[in-house]
């Protein structure tokens, strides 16, 4: 078709403005600590606080008494103000000596003495044993919510295929509490209802040598709580031609039967400490060590994406060497802020603190403090945790009710859900902390207990001494850092360019209109990318941003006059 006229007449043309452009990926917090339950040093993503309790446990028990992590609390106070995504790195004492759970004899028809399948739980520990002998009720004495029992029903050699329930650990006969139903499952390696195609055979352990997640097994796992290890007796094409099931493979099929898990190894640390007792050599049982190889993995930009990283039960003052291994690859990661406690429970003094926080410069990290008290949402119980505990919950309803470049502070954003602060901070006490760049945790007659800052710690004074404005610089980067991945191999073209600020200036266009930049200018064109630049194979953008500021400190002058005087206009 024609694009131009050159004698008189009329030309329709389109310019197709509907392209649907590219928007950023969402991305949650990142926490790291010890769980009841769950994969073992394998990051894995929850939406929701239920979906963490099904993965990773609430509370437990120890000793006489019953407890749950500060990883649990502050997944409870994230999901609670609106939080959307948490990818969550369980860690325990010494790994290597947590294994599995083992299903005990899944017999076949033809010798129920022997086992046709072998079953394994994905979670650790010895929480995972239910292996017991059935009282009367058919229940198992070493039943518990946190660990499961498997079942065979619907076994049928004519078909060959049989079902299996995996239910919870502390129910009975008379009332089973089904955790997952698989049925018309095969031991036929070439039938798509295969048991290991469809339970999954997969496992995942981390290599601290090459600092990777391995996954060995053929078939994903789609059971949350167990995968095949073995099918010792398999029947391939178990039809004959005529379609009826072949005489040496009936016998192979499971029997109708229930059983447990055991076996498994690994267990909290006796006399573990908790909430405030925790110190420089226990913290929920484990050492600083513990955190080492998920401090590691996370450090991986590619792999693993989040915007805030909480590490509650590791604290600056006991377990510096992880803290700071922390702040440097947030800091090279340059996507994310980490969150800080500084000090352990029962420090008076600011000045203490303010020496741990002076003791850190960086633009990507925040400190809070005092610690807090709250109740456990999962034992019922009164108990004091540190800051990090509930500030992931503050920044989720601060981007839930505004964005992340708005300051997750104050009366309107900054408001925690607890009973009480460990210190009732004076002015002079916040006035002494907000110098040293510590957030003071406020509270207020009539308006409970609030984050009353909002410092990064950074020493020097710049935009990016204040959370909101690092937090926008790491919404910026990482939508523009999307849409610049699309660009890599393409042709050093205006047509490339254009299509780079045909996305990103509309986008900060919309960030300055909800009040996060109070101007900005992008720059791809020839001035910046030259012939050399060209020839060198380089794409050069220069983005020139005004980060909103926030009101912090208001002065209200009231000026008294004399009766008769006018007011000024």
């Amino acid at each position: 078709m024609a694009e131009t006229l050159i004698s008189p007449g009329v030309l329709a043309r389109e310019n197709d403005s509907s392209f649907i452009r590219q928007q950023p990926v969402s991305v949650g917090a990142a926490i790291i600590g010890p769980t009841v339950l769950g994969p073992i040093e394998i990051p894995t993503i929850v939406t929701s606080y239920s979906d963490y309790l099904n993965k990773f446990g609430g509370a437990f028990q120890s000793g006489s008494d019953s407890y749950a992590y500060l990883t649990s609390q502050a997944a409870f106070n994230y999901f609670n103000n609106n939080g959307t995504s948490l990818l969550v790195a369980r860690v325990v004492s010494k790994s290597a000596d947590w294994t599995v759970a083992t299903s005990t004899t899944i017999g076949s028809i033809g010798a129920t003495g022997s086992a046709t399948i072998t079953l394994k739980t994905l979670s650790k520990g010895e929480i995972m044993n239910s292996s017991s002998s059935l009282d009367l009720s058919g229940s198992l004495a070493s039943g518990t919510p946190n660990n499961v029992r498997w079942q065979i029903t619907n076994s049928d050699t004519a078909s060959g295929t049989f079902s299996l329930l995996v239910r919870q650990g502390d129910d009975n006969a008379n009332n089973p509490i089904v955790l997952e139903t698989w049925t018309n499952l095969s031991l036929d390696p070439f039938a798509s209802n295969f048991i290991s195609r469809v339970i999954g055979d997969q496992v995942q352990n981390y290599n601290s040598t090459t600092n990777q997640i391995e996954t060995s097994g053929s078939y994903f796992n789609g059971s949350r709580y167990v995968y095949v290890s073995n099918v010792a007796n398999l029947t391939p094409n178990y039809f004959n031609n005529t379609g009826v099931a072949k005489s040496q493979y009936t016998s192979s099929i499971p029997v109708n039967a229930s059983g447990a898990f055991a076996s498994a190894t690994g267990t909290i640390k006796a006399g573990a400490k908790f909430y405030n007792n925790i110190d420089a050599t226990d913290t929920q049982g484990l050492v600083g060590e513990s955190y080492d190889n998920m401090i590691d993995l996370l450090a991986n930009q590619d792999d693993y994406k989040f915007n805030v990283i909480l590490t509650p039960g590791l604290i600056k003052d006991f377990h510096a060497t992880q803290c700071n291994n922390i702040v440097n690859n947030t800091q090279t990661r340059g996507d994310s802020l980490y969150v800080v406690d500084l000090v352990g429970y029962g420090t008076q003094n600011v000045s203490t603190v303010a020496s741990v926080a002076n003791s850190l410069n960086t633009s990507y990290a925040a400190a809070y403090w005092p610690w807090v008290q709250v109740l456990d949402s999962s034992t019922g119980k009164n108990v004091w945790v540190p800051a990090s505990t509930v500030i992931g919950g503050v920044y989720a309803y601060n981007d839930s009710v505004s964005e992340p470049w708005f300051a997750p502070a104050g009366i309107n954003r900054g408001g925690l859900q607890v009973i009480r602060a460990e210190q009732k901070l004076p002015q002079s006490s916040r006035d002494a902390l907000y110098t040293n760049k510590v957030n003071p945790i406020a509270t207020f007659p009539g308006q409970g207990t609030v984050v009353y800052g909002q410092k990064t710690l950074q020493t020097q004074a710049s935009a990016l001494d204040r959370v909101n404005v690092r937090r926008l610089l790491i919404s910026l980067k990482n939508y523009i850092s999307q849409i610049a991945n699309t660009l890599v191999f393409e042709q050093n073209t205006l047509s490339t360019r254009n299509a780079f600020l045909s996305q990103v200036n509309p986008y900060l266009t919309s960030v300055q209109q909800k009040q996060g930049l109070y101007a900005f200018r992008v720059i791809m064109d020839d001035s910046n990318n030259t012939a050399d630049v060209i020839d060198r194979n380089q794409l050069i953008g220069q983005i020139y941003i005004q980060p909103t500021r926030t009101a912090e400190f208001i002065y209200l002058d009231f000026n008294i006059l004399p009766t008769g005087a006018t007011f000024p206009a």
